[in-house]
């Protein structure tokens, strides 16, 4: 007889990842992010790989002087720029020192708007902070006292003075962009509700914006 014909194969649809809660995205990365001084200047840093490289915003440490990083666990360390563009106002950083456990934050991710998003910082000299919202606007651009920057990521998650250079994360604990500028009506360096991140491809090195918006960098 004739044997009976072979069901085709239905592909199985790659697996959604899953969304997380706030309080999950904070356990997750806060071991990632950095607190940046250098001379009066204080900011934020986020581990982007397993040998401690710091990316940072380039108006933190543009100012000159001796840049300390203190890590989640309490190891302070000098650190070096090893690379700047301030055209993007990005900076990574290489400490002299690394932590007994590297974290790294991963990497990657698109920003569509209305997505959640957290962003995790020092504002205000408030270590160690977070705070979630969603994104407001793509491909804006900032006009601020170290020049005009373009292609950012607009979002209306907290932040303030000492969140620069902190990363802001997607749904899925990915950095989606780096924290840079906030928005501040009648000259107030204070959140007004708009803050600007460079999308991480950007920060990794390429990519290009224009819109509106303006504010002070933080």
């Amino acid at each position: 007889g004739t044997p009976p014909a072979a069901k085709a194969a239905t592909p199985r649809p790659a697996p959604t990842p899953t969304s997380l809660t706030v309080p999950v995205i904070y356990q997750r990365l806060a071991p990632s992010v950095v607190l940046v001084r250098s001379g009066h200047e204080l900011g934020t840093g986020v581990i982007v790989a397993d040998d401690g490289t710091i990316l940072t915003a380039n108006h933190v440490i543009a100012g000159g002087g001796t840049i300390t990083v203190t890590f989640a666990d309490g190891t302070t360390a000098n650190a070096i720029v090893a690379a700047a563009d301030p055209k993007r106002d990005i900076a990574t950083l290489t400490p002299a020192k690394l932590p007994q456990v590297v974290v790294p934050a991963t990497v990657g991710g698109g920003a569509g708007v209305g997505a959640s998003v957290v962003a995790i910082g020092n504002p205000l000299g408030l270590i160690d902070s977070v705070s979630s919202g969603v994104i407001s606007g793509l491909d804006r651009t900032a006009d601020t006292s170290n020049g005009k920057f373009s292609g950012l990521i607009q979002f209306d998650a907290s932040v303030n003075p000492g969140s620069s250079g902190g990363p802001l994360l997607d749904a899925h604990g990915l950095v989606i962009g780096i924290v840079v500028s906030i928005a501040a009506p009648a000259g107030q360096d204070a959140f007004a509700g708009i803050g600007f991140a460079v999308p991480i491809g950007a920060a990794l090195g390429g990519g290009t914006g224009t819109g509106p918006g303006k504010g002070p960098q933080i």
